[in-house]
């Protein structure tokens, strides 16, 4: 048996039957494995270097100094110390007009840094790792630190107070994280050093870490003891990392990137499904004389089935492993454009990918081919002297049934989540479901324009569009999806991007000022009268404690983000007055009349997430000062106009004598940059934050990720023609007879082939049009409902969709129909 299967898969690849299967299955497991590798490897990177990613065995972070009596008692206990302090800050280089500034990330280092892992340092071209930290007075710099202040070894960098020697440039940091979370670059000093600088301040946002390293039974004890007292104690603000949580920011990053990416993938797969329930359509009609042949010569039903089953396993088996290895290649596409934002030296990538992969293309394939072998079993004998075909038997529609339920299953576990994987599912089967609605309403429409032109070749073409109206919608519905999705990340994005643009006034501040002392704000508002004055807001580091007299934690809330929200120090302000264009939505604003009442207005999008409602009252603790607040109005933030905004204001009554900072914000022209040098260089305690560069590199970003999805949404495109080619190929026979006869009674073979250009250009055209109409409609409904600026429909989309979409037709129609003029009308007949 397994020989005849293979005889027989020899002889239909060599008459071209099973090479369109195999690049249909090459397609769609080769998407979902560049996705499937690209993810293994990051994976095991993180597992490899666990260690190192948390520079120890366990991490204690906090926003307030770790307690003395927690390193007391780790090094009683025979543990490993270590402590790093991180926060924002100024460096500055140079004096007088050449002066120079850059807002770094600030780490400073105590020794034995880091417990595990190695710090490594730039010498020329070659990373040298190093037990060392910088030494008293000196100063360890990223290179793009060194570039933006023009600073080398030896040069003399401020921070704060005190000045530094550059003394080495970092090459690789263990417990650094991502690259796309870290947009300052680094500046690592001795932590002795620190106070010299006199950088922390009252209001200063600081991240403390205390880091610990020892016997695994030693470490798992005292993070239980720790965890026991954070929880007993109701702590807030210290988080506990270890190596089975691992840089949880960093995992949750890349899940979040997996089921994303593996979404874009599987509509890879759904198209080439499709594609290949239509090649094994045909393959089964080719067929249908050779099984009755073989029924003749005494093959049961089940040899029958057994055979194209033997046979297309091995088509399966082929087409995966192809897939697999365009898959492994494209991998390195991915990780190009993506592996530099999150790791580097990756280990190799295991066998697992490769392991879903074939199981990918055999499920595809039994679910999606299946059905059309399964009615080869029910041909009967007596089709060799009489050519009728028996209706499809129950058993196949309800294979077909099979194959969706196993396409839903496979979604499933790529996302990894049954909730996401049946939303997802849905929105496939509406949006497929709508496409197909508008496609058909489409090519019906198309009924009455026979007799627009007089030409016959464009009769013919309308004509063969009505005659196959389901095979043009499948055409229209799959190459549309291909196509909608490059133009939402092409023309839609770039749509989006100008017209965010456009909203923000041209005046719109640019640079914030943060960690202003109250003794410097009438200085620093003398330096910024120029530039049109920009206001002051006191901000005061609050951290929630209890909602309506019940303590809260991040236990309370489900929502991850609620939990963020909680943990973290909340940035209050009081005022008199509403902020300009701060809308109130509901309640009213503080009344003057009740000056002794606390009260607090909250932006009603937080409100929402943490459930809060007019009248609810909100406790914080201030520095170790609680108070307690009213909600009396919830207010609309305009978040484009990159002014200042809080979360939560609280009217000045209740916060008198809290410590507190100040901030604003202005803009800067690009010529007037010399102002930043010289705030800096007399206020170092300053953090100013450049937004426009902040946004540049941002985008820089987000056009990296964006890249690196169209080329997986390039297979998408590739999947939506193939479709379209086995629609054509599939009526590759009926075309023949169609076009044998028409020329029999005198249509000419150039009549004939301009039918067949007008088609694919009308079928392109149709799908260029709709994915045009998808991808503004998501384009229109995001800037209007979730980024909340005005729209501008741009007829490029509308131009790139069309032209698109009848190019890709034509290619895939030109490929599907070559052949259909070539043969003699006369042998087409005959056959016939």
């Amino acid at each position: 048996m397994w020989l005849i299967s293979w005889r027989m898969t020899l002889r239909d690849w060599r008459a071209g039957e099973l090479r369109f299967l195999l690049v249909a299955l090459m397609i769609a497991v080769g998407a979902l494995s560049a996705v499937g590798f690209f993810t293994d490897r990051m994976r095991n990177g993180l597992a490899r270097d666990a260690h190192q990613l948390l520079g120890a065995d366990l991490l204690v972070s906090a926003d307030q100094p770790v307690p003395a009596s927690w390193k007391a008692e780790a090094s009683q206990q025979g543990l490993q110390l270590a402590e790093t302090v991180v926060f924002p800050s100024m460096a500055i280089s140079g004096q007088g007009d050449q002066l120079a500034t850059r807002l770094v990330s600030l780490k400073a280092v105590s020794a034995g840094y880091p417990l595990r892992g190695q710090m490594k340092l730039l010498q020329g071209e070659r990373e040298v790792a190093t037990s060392a930290i910088p030494a008293a007075g000196t100063v360890w710099i990223d290179p793009a630190v060194q570039a933006a202040l023009r600073v080398q070894p030896g040069s003399l960098l401020r921070l704060g107070e005190k000045e530094f020697k550059v003394a080495n440039l970092i090459g690789d940091e263990p417990d650094r994280g991502a690259g796309f979370m870290n947009f300052a670059p680094r500046v690592m000093i001795a932590l002795p050093d620190l106070a010299a600088t006199g950088l922390i301040q009252d209001g200063s946002r600081v991240t403390y870490r205390l880091l610990l390293a020892g016997d695994k039974s030693a470490i798992q004890a005292f993070q239980q003891s720790l965890k026991n007292r954070i929880e007993q104690q109701a702590l807030k603000g210290i988080r506990l990392e270890s190596l089975d949580s691992g840089r949880p920011e960093m995992r949750a990053t890349l899940d979040r990137a997996e089921q994303f990416l593996s979404l874009v993938s599987l509509l890879s797969a759904m198209l080439a499904a499709v594609a290949i329930a239509m090649a094994a359509r045909r393959f089964m009609l080719r067929h249908l004389d050779a099984c009755a042949m073989l029924r003749c010569l005494g093959l049961t039903q089940s040899q029958v089935t057994w055979l194209y089953l033997i046979e297309f396993l091995l088509v399966g088996i082929a087409g995966s492993m192809a897939g697999i290895l365009l898959g492994f290649l494209s991998h390195y596409v991915l990780l190009e454009w993506l592996g530099a934002l999150v790791a580097k030296n990756l280990p190799a990538a295991s066998l697992l990918p490769a392991v879903q992969g074939v199981a990918t293309g055999l499920v595809l394939l039994l679910g999606f081919a299946l059905p059309p072998v399964l009615q080869l079993r029910n041909i009967p004998h007596n089709r060799v002297i009489r050519r009728d075909q028996d209706a499809p038997q129950p058993v196949t529609w309800f294979s077909y049934l099979c194959g969706l339920l196993m396409f839903v299953g496979l979604l499933l576990w790529q996302t990894g989540d049954i909730k996401l994987g049946l939303l997802t599912s849905a929105g496939y089967a509406l949006g497929l479901a709508l496409f197909a609605l508008i496609a058909w309403g489409s090519v019906s429409a198309l009924k009455p324009a026979r007799n627009l032109f007089a030409s016959a070749s464009w009769r013919f073409a309308v004509s063969a569009l009505q005659r196959r109206p389901g095979a043009s919608v499948i055409q229209v519905v799959a190459l549309a999806l291909g196509l909608m999705a490059l133009l939402l990340l092409t023309v839609i994005r770039s749509d989006l991007v100008s017209a965010w643009k456009k909203s923000t006034p041209a005046d719109a501040p640019n640079q914030f000022v943060i960690n202003i002392q109250p003794d410097q704000r009438e200085p620093v508002a003398a330096l910024l009268q120029p530039y049109s004055a920009p206001r002051f807001y006191p901000m005061i580091r609050g951290r929630l404690v209890a909602i309506n007299q019940q303590a809260v934690t991040a236990e309370t809330f489900e929502q991850d983000q609620a939990k963020r929200l909680v943990d973290r120090e909340f940035n209050l302000s009081t005022m008199n007055d509403l902020p300009e264009l701060n809308k109130i939505t509901a309640g009213q604003w503080f009344d003057a009349s009740k000056a002794n009442v606390a009260e607090a207005s909250v932006e009603e999008g937080i409100a929402k997430t943490l459930s809060l409602k007019l009248g609810d009252q909100l406790s914080f603790d201030v520095a170790g000062q609680q108070t307690t607040v009213t909600v009396t109005s919830l207010r609309k933030l305009d978040w484009g106009s990159m002014r200042v905004n809080f979360f939560v204001i609280i009217n000045p009554a209740a916060m008198q004598d809290m410590p507190q900072t100040w901030i604003t914000a202005f803009h800067l022209p690009p010529s007037d940059q010399s102002l930043i040098q010289k705030m800096t260089a007399q206020f170092p305690n300053l953090t100013i934050v450049d937004v426009g560069a902040m946004i540049r590199q941002l985008q820089a970003v987000l056009d990296q990720v964006v890249t690196a999805v169209e080329f997986l949404f390039a297979f998408t495109l590739l999947a939506g023609v193939l479709v379209l080619y086995a629609a054509l190929a599939g009526t590759q026979d009926v075309r023949m007879r169609e076009a044998a006869l028409l020329r029999a009674l005198g249509a000419t073979r150039q009549q004939l082939s301009r039918a067949q250009w007008i088609e694919f250009l009308l079928i392109g055209s149709l799908a260029g049009v709709l994915a045009a109409a998808g991808a503004t409609a998501i384009g229109w409904t995001l800037a209007t409902y979730s980024f909340q600026f005005e729209w501008q429909f741009s007829p490029w989309v509308w131009l790139a969709g069309a032209a698109l979409g009848a190019g890709c037709a034509v290619t895939g129609g030109w490929l599907g129909l070559r052949h259909v003029l070539r043969q003699a009308p006369i042998i087409s007949l005959r056959e016939s």
